[in-house]
């Protein structure tokens, strides 16, 4: 249970390694899967009325050339979903989620690893950003009722730049836990 009304969700150990002491962290896996589970049951451990704000730190894409730093998206969407698809044949899909207190960015969020320029391509003209958790993250948090931000450290361009991304994660993840004790 967290005591400071915050909960850190991170998909890896090394995203969220320099997490300022006292704050609860949730590493969930790689994936939107993986991601919805673990916060999903990390979040059934607190009564609905004490639901604290979850605060996903992680790294992304940068799916356009100028993008660089720290983003607090807002707005969040499942790129690798067949949302017109299924909207068409009756089922309604969300596909994309509105969050508070954002800098204006959006963020993509599939299963993919984009590491292809042509694939980032694509994306960009769709969103700024692109990573493998924070849509789940934020659909699990909408579904509870439970606050979510998203921010995300850019660590590469998605595209052969990604294959380093081992190497610029720590850079990353002191930058992300620097805005959790200067925004917390």
């Amino acid at each position: 249970m967290s005591s400071t009304g915050i909960l850190v969700v991170s998909a890896t150990r090394e995203e969220a390694a320099h997490v300022p002491d006292g704050i609860d962290v949730v590493v969930t896996g790689i994936g939107k899967v993986a991601a919805a589970v673990a916060v999903t049951q990390a979040l059934a451990g607190f009564a609905p009325e004490r639901l604290p704000l979850v605060v996903n730190i992680g790294t992304a894409g940068a799916l356009h050339g100028h993008h660089a730093g720290l983003y607090v998206p807002s707005a969040v969407l499942n790129h690798d979903i067949s949302a017109e698809v299924l909207r068409s044949l009756g089922h309604p899909v969300r596909d994309v989620i509105d969050l508070a207190d954002g800098d204006g960015s959006v963020l993509a969020t599939g299963d993919t690893f984009v590491s292809d320029a042509e694939v980032r391509d694509a994306l960009a003209a769709r969103a700024d950003l692109v990573d493998m958790e924070g849509f789940a993250i934020a659909f699990a948090c909408d579904r509870i009722g439970a606050r979510c931000r998203l921010v995300k450290h850019v660590s590469d361009h998605a595209d052969d730049s990604a294959m380093d991304w081992p190497a610029q994660v720590d850079a990353s993840a002191r930058v992300l836990a620097g805005w959790l004790r200067d925004a917390l």
